[in-house]
């Protein structure tokens, strides 16, 4: 099932205790791009197709990425582009957006994509993996 633009934002903006709409957007778009070029093939269709259109868009056009970042140098990267970002504000916004994610996908998707990631990034997706 494909999640409304509303929907998806206002869980966002809940996840991330955002105080406006532009704040959610930026986190979700950002996210989204360094999400993007991470993930390849079907297992990011996958995903864009169960995201609101313009995310899946974003998804599906992601930022260049020479290589998967470990989750510590993801959030390192997610801080560089939001202006005004630190590492621990750049955490919650990771979190927010891909625990979103995380839901849109639903648990078996969900194993695929982190298939695709370097370790660790079960906890940025809020669904801790067992060891």
């Amino acid at each position: 099932m494909t999640w409304r633009r509303e929907a998806f934002l206002e869980h966002v903006r809940e996840r991330g205790e955002y105080e406006t709409l532009n704040e959610t957007e930026r986190a979700a778009r950002v996210v989204l791009a360094l999400l993007g070029a991470h993930l390849v093939g079907d297992v990011r269709a996958q995903l864009a197709a169960r995201l609101p259109e313009e995310f899946a868009l974003i998804l599906l056009n992601p930022l260049q990425s020479a290589e998967p970042l470990p989750p510590e140098r993801f959030v390192r990267a997610t801080a560089a582009w939001i202006e005004g970002a630190t590492e621990v504000t750049a955490t919650w916004d990771v979190s927010a957006v891909l625990s979103t994610a995380a839901d849109a996908a639903g648990e078996d998707l969900l194993g695929q994509i982190l298939l695709q990631l370097p370790a660790g990034y079960d906890l940025l997706f809020g669904r801790p993996q067992p060891t």
